[in-house]
Order: structure tokens, then sequence, then C-alpha cells
């Protein structure tokens, strides 16, 4: 049973944070506001009931939102939350009279009217941010994050503008203006490198968080961030290089070796500022809805990489894809294309798969009515040679032409383990030994408030799952 709620809850979500990375760095006295929270909180470790290709960030945080597992909500791809039907936490708070403030929770859906405000993921391309007053903030976070692996962001002076205009009256805190020119000045001087600014846009979130919750107090608050998930992602061979065949470079490593506990270090940061706005009334509650350990599987082939379109219309009409259609970049190489019928998607589908590249087949598509989420399939590195061509219409490019590769070699990927951490007023300390289930967090919280709980999927957790112990040293999982 949950222990009732005195005041707000604040749900901070960081995704994919490790348990067994974090308890590491907290002996080590690297992050003593982690400790700081676990010393004063009830805390569990959780456990994803999916694996892959279940087992992603965009399909659990549907659990812990809504109390239903995949089998239950069946969204499968990040994008797609909007289309569920079933409540989530700040939908069951709002009809009961209950004022909510969704952060950039990931794959999420709301009912309206709705008493509170959401900023979807940046992900999201089928949902706005509610009220609309807030897209100029989505709208620039949006743009910076689908394409961070360009070069060049695509903004222009006037968007600038328009997004200072609105953080100027939303929270623009001194801190984060100092921050963003410690960056951009370091960048310039060569003395700091461009893949930190992730974490300005934390800053910047917490900003804008922190100004509505204290303009408008909101019962229930969830804040989202990802950047050191992906650090982790790309990074964990730069943090333990003897587990790797594919060995960093000396500039490498001296670029990236601490990459993984800076990101962890700058959420540390964050969480001594929600101390500070929690005040003496407020349950905050830590939660990664799962984790990371190292990615081993691909070392003989040379480790994972990742290629994307450098244009995606043109590579797009390169396949042969014709009449209308729109493109939505989500994460990584993952893009969406958004057809007029479903039969335009069929004849897209077709298409696409249809393109080879030395005999190998070169896309992954998956069709959903009247869309398609796709992905090159190509992991490995490849010659500047290789020539994309199709099997039903005449054409060839050389691959480098329509691609261009994501840089850095994937490292880390998912572990079934979370944390959920729990600091109510009391700062009554316990650690559960038993792992929480995920579909069990929603009710838990809506308990919080005294609302009637949904009930969790009966099936129970069974013993073939492994623990998070073994994420640091082995790769555990074949997934």
């Amino acid at each position: 049973m949950a222990k009732p709620a005195s005041g707000p809850v604040i749900l901070i979500e960081f995704n994919e944070l490790s348990p067994v990375l974090t308890q590491q760095f907290i002996a080590e006295g690297k992050l003593p506001n982690f400790k700081r929270f676990y010393d004063q909180a009830e805390v569990y470790v959780t456990e994803a009931e999916e694996r892959a290709p279940y087992l992603e960030p965009w399909i659990q945080w549907i659990t812990v939102h809504s109390g239903l597992n995949y089998r239950q909500h069946q969204i499968f791809q990040l994008g797609r939350g909007h289309q569920s039907e079933e409540k989530c936490i700040w939908d069951t708070l709002s009809s009961t009279g209950h004022r909510v403030w969704v952060c950039g929770s990931m794959n999420i859906r709301h009912d309206l009217p709705l008493r509170g405000w959401v900023i979807p993921d940046p992900w999201t391309t089928k949902l706005q941010p509610y009220p609309s007053e807030l897209l100029p903030y989505f709208e620039f976070v949006q743009r910076n994050v689908v394409d961070s692996t360009k070069d060049e962001i695509p903004l222009s002076l006037r968007d600038y503008l328009r997004f200072l205009t609105f953080m100027a009256s939303h929270g623009l805190s001194i801190e984060t203006t100092l921050a963003i020119a410690k960056q951009l000045l370091g960048e310039r001087a060569g003395t700091r490198r461009r893949w930190k600014r992730a974490v300005l846009l934390d800053k910047l979130q917490y900003d804008l968080f922190q100004w509505h919750y204290r303009s408008y107090r909101p019962d229930f608050s969830t804040f989202f961030l990802n950047s050191t998930a992906h650090f982790q992602h790309f990074y964990w061979r730069n943090m333990r290089p003897e587990i790797f065949k594919v060995q960093p470079s000396r500039e490498e490593q001296a670029e990236f070796s601490n990459a993984i506990l800076f990101g962890y270090q700058e959420m540390d940061r964050l969480l001594e500022r929600f101390f500070g706005l929690a005040g003496d009334d407020a349950t905050l509650i830590l939660c990664t809805a799962l984790s990371q350990q190292p990615c081993l599987k691909y070392e003989d082939d040379g480790g994972k990489v990742i290629y994307r379109p450098k244009d995606f219309t043109e590579f797009l009409a390169f396949a042969g894809v014709t009449g209308p259609f729109k493109v939505a970049p989500i994460m990584a190489e993952e893009f969406l294309v958004y057809l007029e019928d479903e039969a335009a998607a069929l004849a897209a589908e077709q298409t696409l798969r249809a393109l080879t590249m030395e005999g190998e087949e070169l896309m992954n598509v998956r069709r959903e009515s009247a869309s398609l989420s796709c992905s090159c399939r190509i992991s490995h590195q490849l010659s500047r040679s290789v020539i994309v061509r199709s099997t039903t219409i005449e054409g060839a490019a050389p691959f480098f032409d329509l691609f261009y590769q994501i840089e850095g070699i994937k490292s880390g990927m998912h572990h079934p383990d979370g944390m959920f951490w729990v600091r109510a007023p009391d700062h009554a300390h316990r650690v559960h030994h038993e792992k929480l289930r995920l579909d069990a967090i929603a009710p838990m919280i809506l308990g919080m408030f005294g609302v009637e709980e949904v009930e969790p999927a009966e099936q129970p957790m069974n013993a073939r799952h492994h623990s998070s112990a073994a994420a640091i040293g082995v790769n555990v999982h074949t997934h």
C-alpha cells in the first residue's frame, strides 16, 4: 500500500540510469546528492517484464505511466504513445481534480481537457504541447534533439530569438545562461567538446519545469531527461575499455573516458536543485524505467555503428517512393514516414525493402496503417566504395552519398533492471530486497493521492530474470 502524500509529488525520470553504476559512483563519493536521496528514501530495484525486441524505453515508460505492460498496451514504436486509449497517471489525477505538469515524459498520451500542462518528449511528432503557448520551447528542443547527430542544426536566427524570448519569461536562470556561454565559448576556443551540449538542454528543461512548478504548484509533476542514457550507449567502451575487443583510440579516451560519470554528476547537481524546489512537504520519486549494461555482442564484427540518411527526402526519392509523404526523424537511425493512405504505405514499404547493398537487404521497414518505421539495418563498418542498388528500379548510388555514419561505436545496451526511489517528507529510509514490477508503479503513485488503483497484470516475475549486478562486468543478455 502506497504511503499517502501530504503534498505535491514529483516524478523525476532519469532515463536508463544503472542501479549498479549509481551505487558504484556513490561509494566512490562522486554523487553526494544521489547518496542523500538514497539515504532518505524507500529504495526499490525495478524489473521490466519485457525482453528484446520489447525492452525499449518508449515501451517501458508507457508501462510506468499507465500500469499496463506491453502485451496489454501494445505500443511498440517511439512516437506512437498517443494512440493508446488507456489513461495515464496524469489523466486519472486530472479527472479527479488534481493539477498536473508533464515535462518531457517519453511516448505519452493525454486526455483533453486537462487540468495542467504537457510537453511531450522531443521525438514525438503527432502530439502537441498543451497549452499551445509551450510550442516555442517544444519545437526548439525537438529540432536540436532529432538533428543532434548533424554538424549543423537547421535553426535560423529567428528561431533562436523566439526561443530566448520564451525562456526569458519562463524561468531562464543565470546558472543556465552562464553554462551556455561557457560551453559555446569553450567550443570556439577548443577547450570544450560539442557532445556536452546535451546537458544544456537538461538545464533549460529544469528551468522551465521549476518556473511552472513555482507558478502553479501542481499536485503531480513529471520531469524526463535522456542525456546520460545517450552517453551510456556510446561511451561505455571508454569507461571500461578492458572488457571490449574493439579498443578506443588514445584521443577518444582522452575525451570520453569520464563521459558517463559526467552525465551522472550533471544529474546529481539537478537532484540538489530538486531538493530545494521540493521543500518540506513534497514527495520526490526517482525512476529510471530500465537501465543499461555493456554491449559486447557486436565486438567480433568491429562493434556496432549506426548509419542515417543525409537527406530523408533525397533518399526516399532515390528509393523510388512517390507521392506525398512526411518524414519524422526519431532516435539514432530510426525515422518515420507518413504516407497518404495504406495503399501508398504498402507500395513504399515494398520499394524500400527492394534496396540492397552487396546483395544484403539495406533497410528495416515496419508498416503500421499509413506509416512506416524505418532504419538502416547495416551495423558494421563499410568501405567508401559500397553501392546501393534496387531490385525493382534502375539506378545505383554510393552508400555514403545517401547515408552518414553517426559518430561513435555503440557500447551500451538495455538491461531490464531499473531504479525506483521514493523520498517522502518524513525521509524514512528502507531498502526493499524484492524487485518491483514496473506495472505496479502507476497504482502506487495513484494510491499516494487516495485514487482508486488500477490492478497491475497478474503474471508474476519469474526466476529466469538476471541480477543487475552482472551489468558491469559481462554482457548477461543476448539482445
